[in-house]
């Protein structure tokens, strides 16, 4: 019988280096990896563009607000894939 006070590190994510793409083979974490950097890349031209280029204030206002949803998404991919690096 286990004590009450002392607690199994296994259930927790970090402690037990599982996380959500545990199941992945490490190489595709990596393409995932390299996905959600591309995405945030993509993400930073399409700023600069709206910004530089683009004098619509309306069409402007689509680019970025599509950069960011895209910068979103490759932002969640990452944390993604750092809760999945140490397995």
């Amino acid at each position: 019988m286990s004590h009450p006070l002392l607690m199994d590190i296994d259930k927790f994510v970090l402690g037990a280096a599982r996380g959500p793409l545990a199941n992945m083979h490490p190489m595709d974490v990596m393409w995932v990896s390299f996905y959600s950097i591309a995405a945030m890349i993509l993400s930073i031209l399409m700023i600069t563009a709206a910004r530089k280029w683009v004098n619509n204030a309306i069409l402007s206002f689509f680019i970025r607000l599509i950069a960011f949803i895209i910068f979103i998404f490759g932002t969640l991919l990452m944390v993604l894939v750092i809760f999945t690096w140490p397995s």
